[in-house]
């Protein structure tokens, strides 16, 4: 067996102040700056001796110092996504120019999904990975031939070839992976990492692969991770969570990025009382099925915050995107996460399938109602590999060269008949006028600025970025959508099937 190659994991720098890449389930140029942490390539990082991960965007690295970088390495991993593939290509072009002999893997949910595709776009690709990729690319670095190794596809006299599938990846396994938290501490900076409604500086990571809902718009589920819920045992999180705590003393808060943190009670339960003792802030995604004795558990245990994708206050809407949540479930789950004092940031979404102007305004009114902390307000976006995307490609309601402009933020690339991008947009900027523009809502917020300075610059920061987006976005809908000055980014490999072209 040869020496293992000097590898270069990579979170590429597509677009500045992208977060677009190894953890982010919307790759965008965010509304406001921020940053997912690269969970994902944490673990073939924690596996490979000597390699390095560079998370290009948060620390401000650019596509000339990457390709200086990488003329150390003779191994690089990139994790690409659908929005930043053309730039990544372009990037690797470089990196090639500058270090001939180096081996590119791509990985992450575009390779997964379009493998043919994403291999013919470029001859330095040398192969890409199908699904769980952590020990795809080490057995590679550690030599082994490309056709002996699961999961992969790569060219071979001229045409792809497609190795099995690799089994996926259950709980003893997950427990034998490195720590997110080791490749954090050895390579990335966590001050550079900041997401409006957490704590700064706060750490995250995964305790489960996978999400049993059926959800017809979330990424992960249906390319990366699947549907098969996955866990790493109680005992294994805990000593993770310790082993943060002694890290990283000036961390407010962990971050629990499964795809559902709280899909099985018994767990969670399980979970918090080996929290409770180590007296730490912590936040979570959430669904709203879990009942008050789970919510209270959670908050014994040290829980702040919950990230819950509401989505919308139409029940049809909620039947047609297959969320398996009621507006009911909703509404109770916030009455209990009131009682224990646990806040919501709640999510919601723009432009799903049955989206009228009348239901648009309902969901602004439901969420009103709810009265969650924060929020956050999406245009649906059917990222390929998607339920969404495939429905929205055969109603031609997909408007795929919008998908994002030439900085990498998110625009509407769906339009239906009665209800146009611009109309969508609108409805955006209405949604968040409506909700933080109320009295109660902006006091909530100003009144803890005040006794936090940190918190204050924070804000100021936060709040001239929405501001300066919400103009832009405003223009955007009075011209009706069109004549955009800035460029769209394709999706490569798909043509548009809308008949409003």
């Amino acid at each position: 067996m040869p020496d293992v190659m000097k590898t270069l994991l990579l979170n590429p720098p597509s677009f500045e102040n992208f977060d677009g890449g190894a953890s982010s389930r919307w790759p965008a140029t965010r509304e406001i700056e921020s940053y997912w942490y690269p969970v994902w390539l944490t673990y073939p990082a924690g596996m490979i001796p000597g390699s390095r991960l560079l998370d290009a965007s948060p620390h401000k690295v650019n596509w000339q110092q990457t390709v200086q970088i990488c003329k150390d390495y003779e191994f690089l991993v990139l994790f690409t996504s659908t929005v930043g593939f053309e730039s990544d290509v372009k990037l690797i072009r470089k990196i090639k120019e500058a270090n001939p002999g180096m081996k590119i893997a791509f990985v992450g949910p575009h390779g997964h999904i379009k493998p043919d595709e994403t291999l013919m776009a470029s001859e330095d690709i040398d192969f890409v990975t199908r699904g769980e990729f952590d020990h795809s690319v080490v057995d590679y670095a550690h030599g082994k031939p490309l056709k002996d190794i699961l999961g992969v596809s790569y060219r071979k006299d001229g045409k792809v070839v497609h190795n099995p599938e690799r089994p996926q990846l259950h709980t003893e396994e997950l427990d034998a992976l490195p720590f997110a938290t080791d490749i954090y501490k050895r390579d990335l900076q966590i001050e550079r990492y900041n997401v409006p409604f957490l704590l700064h500086p706060y750490v995250s990571f995964y305790t489960t692969r996978g999400c049993p809902a059926l959800c017809t718009f979330c990424m992960w589920p249906q390319t990366l991770s699947g549907h098969a819920w996955r866990t790493r045992s109680t005992e294994n999180v805990a000593r993770e969570v310790k082993q943060a705590l002694g890290y990283f003393p000036q961390m407010k808060e962990i971050f629990f990025d499964d795809d559902t943190f709280n899909i099985r009670k018994d767990r969670v339960i399980d979970l918090s009382a080996k929290f409770k003792p180590l007296k730490f802030q912590w936040s979570s995604t959430a669904r709203v099925h879990s009942d008050y004795e789970t919510i209270k558990a959670m908050a014994d245990g040290g829980a702040r915050l919950f990230i819950v994708g509401f989505e919308s206050g139409d029940a049809q809407i909620l039947k047609n995107i297959k969320k398996g949540a009621t507006v009911e479930m909703a509404r109770n789950f916030m009455k209990n996460c009131r009682k224990v004092g646990i806040r919501v940031h709640g999510d919601f979404i723009i432009g799903l399938p049955g989206e009228t102007k009348e239901t648009i305004q309902k969901t602004i009114e439901f969420a009103k109602e709810l009265d969650c902390e924060t929020i956050q307000v999406s245009l649906a976006h059917a990222m390929p590999g998607t339920e969404l995307h495939d429905t929205m490609a055969q109603q031609g309601f997909l408007k795929v060269e919008a998908l994002a402009d030439s900085g990498g933020h998110q625009l509407p690339h769906i339009e239906y008949p009665h209800l146009s991008k611009a109309e969508m947009m609108g409805g955006v900027n209405r949604f968040y006028d409506e909700y933080y523009f109320r009295p109660k809502v902006v006091w909530r917020i100003v009144k803890e600025a005040l006794w936090d300075s940190h918190e204050r610059k924070r804000l100021y920061h936060e709040a001239t970025e929405f501001l300066k987006l919400r103009a832009e976005r405003l223009k955007w809908a009075r011209k009706g959508g069109e004549d955009y000055d800035k460029p769209m980014v394709s999706v490569p490999g798909t043509s548009s099937v809308s008949g409003n072209d």
